[in-house]
């Protein structure tokens, strides 16, 4: 169905939706009979559901303060969502595994060659954010936002039938990406896989950046390099999405040993997923 249907229209539709304001007297109502639907605690929201204008609104909510500890050790790695661990591992040879026996180059994922070639044989981490879960995506490590790069594509479905069954969909589907150079030295690139309702991201350290953008704006590939890097700290907001995707967070090799992790795992923003080493690897 996904292959046929005009995915870009849909999550046009979707977006408009979650953008209507629900009338105050409502808002209770339907937001938690939204929540019971998805299995979405809203005991950990921010705000009472009386307080949120809208759908989208209430999808891309804050907790509440203290909620998402990160985790506080010098060498600590985070994970940057909360989410469900898809793969982990090595992109050995520049190619990282999207699904048992299916791979995908990761200078295709980035759109960069050269950075590519920097975090080839590094360790990665793919985690898939259902409906269920808060959909802010936070930094990994700290160090410096260097720039950014937003690649279009289609807007698959990106829940477990569709990994399974669309080759190369981290590919193909649209996707921005951060790059940071981390605290200590090294590339981390952190990559939001856009999916099916979800044709907008929100960066939170660059408001100007805007990937909701008209169909004849979306053909080229935009990227920016900041001349002043942006001082990024571990746990801190870098994006939002409008509703459910995956997020793919490379490092370079030699400087992250990442926790053994398996698919099917589930992961917190801000929990430790592995430490940093020396730059020499040891």
């Amino acid at each position: 169905m996904w292959r046929i249907v005009p995915k870009r229209a849909v999550s046009g539709a979707i977006g408009w939706g979650g953008s209507r304001g629900i009338p105050t007297r409502l808002r209770s109502l339907m937001l938690s009979r939204f929540a019971r639907a998805y299995g979405i605690n809203v005991d950990e929201a921010e705000k009472p559901l009386d307080d949120y204008a809208g759908f989208d609104e209430f999808f891309t909510r804050r907790l509440r303060a203290g909620l998402r500890p990160i985790a506080d050790g010098p060498a600590e790695v985070v994970s940057p969502a909360d989410g469900t661990v898809v793969e982990c591992g090595l992109a050995t040879a520049g190619k990282l595994i999207q699904a048992k026996g299916d791979f995908f180059e990761l200078g295709e994922l980035l759109g960069d060659e050269t950075s590519a070639s920097r975090l080839e044989g590094g360790a990665y981490l793919i985690t898939y954010l259902s409906p269920k879960d808060y959909h802010r995506v936070h930094a990994p490590v700290g160090g410096r936002v260097i720039g950014w790069r937003h690649i279009p594509g289609t807007l698959f479905s990106v829940g477990a039938k569709s990994v399974l069954s669309e080759p190369g969909l981290f590919i193909r589907n649209e996707r921005f990406v951060t790059f940071i150079e981390m605290e200590g030295g090294g590339l981390c690139a952190v990559v939001m896989v856009a999916a099916i309702g979800v044709g907008h991201v929100t960066v939170s350290y660059d408001p100007e950046v805007a990937t909701h953008r008209p169909q004849f704006l979306r053909a080229a590939v935009r990227h920016r390099s900041y001349d002043q890097p942006k001082p990024i700290r571990r746990g801190e907001e870098l994006g939002i999405f409008h509703l459910g995707s995956t997020t793919i967070v490379v490092f370079e090799p030699g400087r992250v040993d990442l926790e053994s992790l398996a698919a099917g795992d589930s992961v917190k923003m801000g929990i430790g997923i592995g430490r940093h080493t020396s730059s020499n690897g040891t």
